[in-house]
């Protein structure tokens, strides 16, 4: 039995658990989003930009299946934490994030003399629909798999996990599809300030949608060998419904509007 575990049997406060895996990933995103990103695109440096993905990409991932790995460790007693009221908090710093990004764009939009500038092609209506309904679905999906870890049906919490899973992943690769679609018609962040504005909105509500399904993973991936755990499982279902919630946002000012 763990130090935690006999301080908690014992009537005693419990034992803090320190962990380098944070630390880690802190570096690796630091290689993989703001030294890669300037190395490219301010520094015009490709190959440095290359070597930055090279070193961040490896430590970001190592260091998530680190911290899975102590999350789901019985002996540190993680399922009494409190993670599930720590989400809310941390989305609403993401919501000011993306307030940002909006407020900014409306500033655009509202100044401009015509919109959309020169050089912006008609966006596409029918994707965007169906790429809400896949979305919007996996928030559904993943409260049916909530509500069978609730009743102890393993098997039915795994199948509905990957199904989330599974309509998270189709939405990714409809917006990589449609930013292709785009880009061979030449609308490329750097075409105009419409462009700029379009992908970098999506881009970062993308980049949220990673995120989520590398928390589903991380919960699918223990779940095989028989481990869940439910505060993990509703503060990444909690997360999932924000980023449902902020893609209806998303896709009415960038695509109807």
């Amino acid at each position: 039995m763990g130090e935690h575990t006999e301080a908690r049997a014992a009537g005693h406060a419990p034992v803090w658990h320190t962990s380098v895996w944070p630390l880690i990933l802190s570096v690796g995103i630091l290689f993989l989003v703001p030294l890669a990103f300037s190395a490219h695109f301010v520094y015009k440096n490709s190959m440095l930009s290359y070597i930055f993905l090279g070193i961040g990409a490896p430590l970001t991932i190592i260091s998530v299946a680190g911290w899975v790995k102590e999350g789901m460790a019985d002996e540190h007693g993680y399922g009494e934490g409190h993670s599930v009221w720590a989400m809310p908090i941390f989305i609403v710093s993401e919501a000011l994030l993306f307030f940002g990004f909006f407020a900014a764009y409306w500033v655009l939009r509202l100044s401009a003399s015509a919109w959309p500038p020169a050089g912006s092609p008609e966006m596409p209506l029918l994707m965007p629909v169906i790429m809400t309904v896949a979305l919007l679905s996996s928030s559904v999906t993943i409260h049916f798999a909530e509500e069978r870890m609730d009743r102890d049906d393993h098997s039915g919490f795994v199948r509905w996990l990957a199904i989330t899973m599974l309509l998270g992943g189709a939405f990714l690769g409809m917006s990589v599809y449609e930013w292709a679609g785009l880009f061979r018609e030449g609308f490329v962040p750097s075409t105009n300030v419409h462009s700029t504005a379009f992908f970098s909105v999506t881009g970062f509500h993308v980049s949220h949608v990673i995120v989520g399904l590398g928390m589903f993973l991380c919960v699918l991936l223990p779940a095989f060998s028989g481990k869940v755990s439910k505060p993990f499982v509703r503060a990444a279902s909690i997360y999932w419904h924000f980023v449902d919630i902020v893609w209806l946002f998303v896709v009415s000012q960038m695509y109807f509007w």
